[in-house]
């Protein structure tokens, strides 16, 4: 499969425009530095669209679902019923999804990446279902070769849909009972972090049942290094690696999420990176293409272990720390309104000179 994949051409938005970036905010009247992140954000916004007077058109917001293998070895609390029975209670508008996209006027698509139950007549889904669920990568990869590639693409089509309605800044969420465990073995191999230390709650598991979910995910990552090795690969290189990586404990909507995260920096849009799922697919993400950072703002740091840690990894300042974990996307979602308070500093504040005002500085 070497080189057989999607590829991707996303570049470093072009440094030119930096400067008169940075003189522009430096010149509204205000202290210098003074509206702190808002300034540092507008920055990065216009550095992504390349324009000194820039806009957030018609945010989306893909929601994906997908069941886990892995949960069969009892890692959650919740059971997988759990992850159809919410992607149903989405489309009637009852989700905290839901809640907020409507607050901040998001449009919200619902996927059905591989979710364990028939979801194909339920109005407000979005059929893409690969397979019903991921099989368990304690004893053997989650996913073929196929279907990895396929979901990339999946998720790629899910942002050319969300441009061609005039979307520039993109959100993406899960649905997934045991999606903490692949989020916690991909930053444990990516940031070459002890295992242990990278696994938590997730939905609410108690000491014994950390201590069991421990114990499954580090024989798993066992049994993929030495299969790795049996290959005559080392663990965590580029390239083909990477993608083993990903493809061996991943789930249908994280790797469908890390499609729609290339593809949408590959089109100059923004991303929203919510909380601990979401930002072990952006560091995946970044293994295949660092560039894909300069596109992302991070929105908010969880109380799940290790995700500040796993943020430091990207040197990534998240938005907020409300101490959400519900997923879905919602710790994103939050961070809206100040993501728009920036681009509207930079466009809407008058300048010391149209002011009238003395610049001090």
């Amino acid at each position: 499969m070497e080189n057989k994949h999607r590829t991707f051409h996303i570049v470093h938005p072009d440094e030119g425009l930096r400067s008169a970036i940075q003189s522009k905010i430096n010149n509204l009247n205000k202290p210098k530095g003074s509206l702190g992140r808002l300034e540092t954000l507008a920055e990065q916004i216009c550095m992504v669209q390349q324009t000194l007077s820039p806009s957030l058109q018609h945010p989306c917001h893909l929601l994906l679902g997908g069941d886990h293998g892995i949960e069969r070895e009892g890692v959650s609390v919740s059971p997988r019923e759990v992850t159809w029975q919410q992607m149903i209670n989405f489309t009637r508008g009852g989700g905290g999804v839901n809640m907020f996209c409507r607050q901040h006027g998001f449009d919200l698509r619902i996927v059905d990446m591989g979710v364990d139950y028939d979801l194909i007549s339920i109005p407000g889904i979005i059929n893409h279902k690969i397979a019903r669920g991921t099989r368990n990568f304690l004893h053997e990869a989650a996913m073929t070769w196929e279907e990895y590639d396929r979901s990339i693409d999946i998720g790629a089509q899910l942002v050319d849909d969300c441009a061609a309605v005039g979307c520039n800044i993109l959100c993406i969420g899960e649905m997934g009972i045991g999606n903490t465990s692949p989020s916690s073995i991909w930053m444990s191999i990516f940031g070459n972090i002890p295992l242990d230390e990278c696994i938590g709650a997730g939905a609410g598991l108690n000491d014994e049942g950390i201590a069991h979910k421990r114990k499954v995910l580090g024989e798993a990552v066992d049994s993929w290094e030495q299969g790795a090795r049996g290959k005559g690969q080392e663990i965590c290189t580029l390239g083909q690696e990477v993608n083993d990586i990903i493809r061996f404990f991943g789930g249908f909507e994280m790797t469908g999420a890390i499609g729609a995260m290339l593809r949408a920096a590959e089109r100059g849009m923004l991303i929203m990176v919510d909380g601990f799922i979401m930002t072990a697919c952006m560091l995946a993400a970044s293994q295949l293409y660092s560039e894909v950072l300069d596109y992302a703002i991070f929105c908010h740091c969880g109380d799940e272990s290790g995700h500040a840690r796993m943020l430091r990894l990207m040197n990534a300042e998240p938005l907020l720390h409300l101490g959400l974990r519900l997923g879905e996307g919602t710790g994103a979602l939050c961070a809206y309104p100040i993501i728009e308070s920036s681009v509207r500093m930079i466009n809407e504040m008058n300048n010391f000179d149209n002011a009238n005002i003395t610049k001090y500085f």
